[in-house]
């Protein structure tokens, strides 16, 4: 699985996608039809550049995800409450007279007021955008940081080591975050949502995964992915586990202050390994990877093609999928190539048994051969040497001196052999 870049978010009835700057929203409307909104959104990092550090960049991650979340569901919510709207309209008119002057004043107060409403809510968006952000932050701290120490002070009576408090604040927070994904998951409204964020995975899975994007292909992908937000709000809580306990003020206010104070390092640290997870096939990060995958199952449900469709409206707008596809094919391409021309050292062939005994065998009496030839001519040498010396009476003739002679030279190059 190669990583695209893409991440995104499961809204009311639709799927946000992004990539760098651009993003897009998708949305099913109340008619069925799948209405697109695509924006541009530079992140709070690119503005000071020690947030594109590692560790630092993961602090202002948290942030920028939910204001982005919050406008996407915003636009997303705009299409219900402009049907509740239109349908209160409708029933106003309904108990009118059907009178012509009537209908042309109430269109006429139905515009101004749709004027005035879009205007105050683009002059207001800002600083509602602004004021929902903090109230999200200041209820997750509180809920998920907070609350665990004043809840693990409670044992203080019984318990009186300051790491087994520690370790019960951090069970006790992870306890919170799975009670709260668990309750949330049974509304009605949420568990559609759950939908979209599955088809917002499979979707993302069916591109990394090399397949092309079509409804055929993004059915059967996983629903569960690595750099998921779920993943990384348990990442938050066991680090926070493990970095708590070794962090362990004695007092209670300073517990609590120091919770909150360490809250931007924790989501660093969460950040970048869901950062490295993303691309990483290690299987140890696959282990560590793991609980969050398991998490999702909670947060994630199977969708509908209707959703799939909406999931992949979002990602064609924002990201051109067959480059990438095509680009991963080159690469593949590139690496076989590559390996195809280095320089394969052969292995010297192989005699075949039979034939490498065959030719030993022969070896070996060639060798044998000589060997006896030389001890012969050797005896005889020997033999006619001591004839020569044991008979000093016999005539030294010079036919005898020539053979003696040739034996030795003879002899000489056999050794020399």
């Amino acid at each position: 699985m190669k990583p695209s870049g893409i991440g995104g978010m499961a809204v009311i009835e639709g799927v946000m996608m992004k990539n760098k700057e651009e993003y897009a929203i998708a949305v099913r409307k109340p008619n069925n039809e799948i209405a697109i909104e695509k924006k541009s959104h530079r992140d709070f990092s690119n503005k000071v550049k020690l947030f594109k550090l590692p560790i630092f960049r993961g602090m202002l991650a948290f942030v920028d995800s939910m204001v982005l979340g919050l406008s996407a569901l915003n636009f997303s919510a705009a299409f219900f409450e402009e049907e509740e709207a239109q349908e209160e309209s409708k029933e106003n008119n309904d108990r009118k007279d059907d009178k012509k002057s009537d209908k042309v004043k109430q269109d006429k107060a139905n515009e101004d007021a749709g004027q005035e409403k879009t205007k105050t809510t683009e002059n207001d968006n800002a600083l509602l955008m602004a004021l929902a952000v903090i109230i999200s932050l200041v209820v997750s701290i509180t809920l998920f940081m907070v609350v665990p120490v004043f809840l693990s002070n409670l044992l203080s009576r019984w318990i009186s080591s300051v790491f087994l408090l520690a370790l019960a604040e951090g069970i006790i927070r992870l306890l919170i975050f799975i009670g709260y994904i668990v309750i949330v998951s049974q509304m009605k409204d949420i568990k559609r949502v759950f939908m979209y964020h599955g088809a917002e995975h499979k979707t993302i899975n069916c591109i990394e995964n090399g397949f092309e994007l079509t409804l055929e292909n993004v059915k059967w992908q996983s629903k569960a992915h690595k750099r998921c937000g779920t993943s990384f709000m348990l990442l938050v809580m066991l680090i926070s586990l493990v970095l708590f306990v070794l962090i362990r003020p004695r007092t209670l206010a300073l517990r609590v202050l120091s919770r909150i104070l360490l809250v931007p390092i924790v989501a660093g640290i969460s950040y970048e390994f869901i950062r490295f997870a993303g691309r990483s096939e290690s299987r140890i990060v696959d282990i560590i990877s793991r609980p969050g995958l398991w998490m999702q199952a909670l947060t994630t449900r199977e969708p509908d093609d209707d959703m799939l469709e909406v999931a992949m409206a979002s990602v064609e707008a924002v990201f051109d999928w067959r480059e990438f596809l095509n680009r991963q094919e080159s690469e593949k391409a590139a690496k076989q190539k590559t390996k195809e021309q280095k320089p394969v050292k052969q292995k010297p062939a192989r005699q075949k048994p039979v034939a490498a005994k065959q030719d030993a065998k022969e070896l070996n009496e060639k060798v044998r051969e000589i060997k006896y030839r030389k001890n012969d001519a050797k005896s005889e040498y020997a033999a006619v040497r001591e004839i020569s010396i044991a008979s000093p009476k016999q005539d030294d003739n010079d036919e005898d001196d020539e053979i003696l002679k040739a034996l030795d030279k003879y002899l000489d190059l056999s050794d020399d052999d």
